[in-house]
């Protein structure tokens, strides 16, 4: 009986072409003179692969191979330093940096591993010069959250998990204020991070209609065995597009808010919501103008800049920050 090679097939040994390529280029870069034949044996894919691995490089990587007909093997006919493994220009690189550092948000949650994975190999790829240049910029550039929602990373997981399964879930979720959680059946149709907060949005069965749930207030999680059809009609875009965060309505609510002239200039600075609309005012201050469903958030952020800021419309916010002044006020 013949005896069993314990090798796997030639086609799973085979290694990816870019690694091929990067031995190509080591082997002729040390003056081995590799030609197709060795090669193919020594790589373990056919000589057919080999020449158009050269093929590529040659012609789509721009190094300079030639083969030596007399010493029977493949030559650099100009020197060559690195194997340009990636091009990539330094705006492209920097922004790869940024987007790195950004991905600080995830920490934590099921997304950190595959979206690190991915950067890693990405850099792994890189020439080296880009690599060193990567480094000074690690330093250079940072992103800071003042407060990290805490998030069970368990159940978490649960919910991306069954949001794209489309599994239906039976939740265990405490309301703000509330002693006791409160059992929802949920259809889970959207993961979303605003502002750095993570929400899910899903079909509630008890209330009969699309709710916002906080995943940190999620207490058990568990799939019902069902498997839902999301509503053709849902839209995360046109759900939170009035909204100045999460809480969305199906008001349209004129609101005019005037901040003087020590916090103008933030104003100025960012777009709050893509309805604002900035007028000067004489005083050196600025008029805010945004159309919104809802008041709830707005109400908190205008709290935030103190004395800086007045509610000029509408009347039921006036009436809510004026309150809410009163009680910090009296403690």
């Amino acid at each position: 009986m013949p005896k069993r090679s314990s090798k796997p097939p030639r086609e799973l040994r085979s290694r990816p072409p870019l690694q091929r390529m990067l031995q190509i280029h080591a082997a002729i870069q040390a003056g081995k003179l590799p030609n197709a034949q060795t090669l193919s044996v020594e790589l373990e894919v056919s000589s057919r692969s080999i020449l158009r691995d050269i093929d590529f490089m040659r012609d789509r990587l721009d190094l300079p191979i030639e083969y030596d007909a007399r010493n029977f093997g493949y030559v650099y006919t100009k020197p060559v330093t690195a194997f340009p493994a990636l091009k990539i220009s330094e705006g492209e690189l920097f922004a790869l940096v940024v987007a790195e550092k950004a991905l600080q948000q995830y920490r934590g949650t099921s997304f950190e591993k595959p979206l690190l994975s991915a950067f890693k190999k990405v850099s792994e790829s890189l020439p080296d010069s880009i690599s060193l240049n990567l480094t000074g910029w690690n330093d250079s550039i940072s992103f800071k959250t003042s407060a990290e929602p805490i998030l069970n990373l368990k159940i978490f997981d649960q919910l991306s998990q069954a949001t794209a399964r489309r599994e239906q879930l039976r939740l265990e979720y405490r309301k703000p204020g509330q002693a006791e959680p409160e059992e929802r059946i949920v259809d889970p149709y959207h993961l979303t991070n605003v502002n750095g907060e993570w929400y899910l949005f899903g079909f509630d069965h008890l209330r009969k209609d699309i709710r916002t749930f906080v995943p940190a207030r999620i207490l058990k999680v568990q799939t019902t065995g069902k498997h839902f059809e999301r509503n053709a009609a849902f839209s995360i875009h046109q759900q939170l597009q009035n909204s100045f965060g999460v809480h969305s309505g199906k008001a349209q609510i004129q609101v005019v808010i005037h901040f003087n002239h020590r916090v103008a200039d933030y104003i100025r600075e960012k777009k709050w919501h893509p309805s604002q609309k900035l007028k000067q005012l004489e005083n050196g201050g600025v008029e805010l103008q945004l159309t919104l469903s809802s008041i709830v958030e707005i109400e908190r952020w205008i709290l935030s800049w103190g004395g800086d800021a007045k509610v000029i419309q509408p009347v039921e916010l006036i009436q809510n920050v004026r309150k809410a002044g009163q009680r910090i006020a009296l403690g």
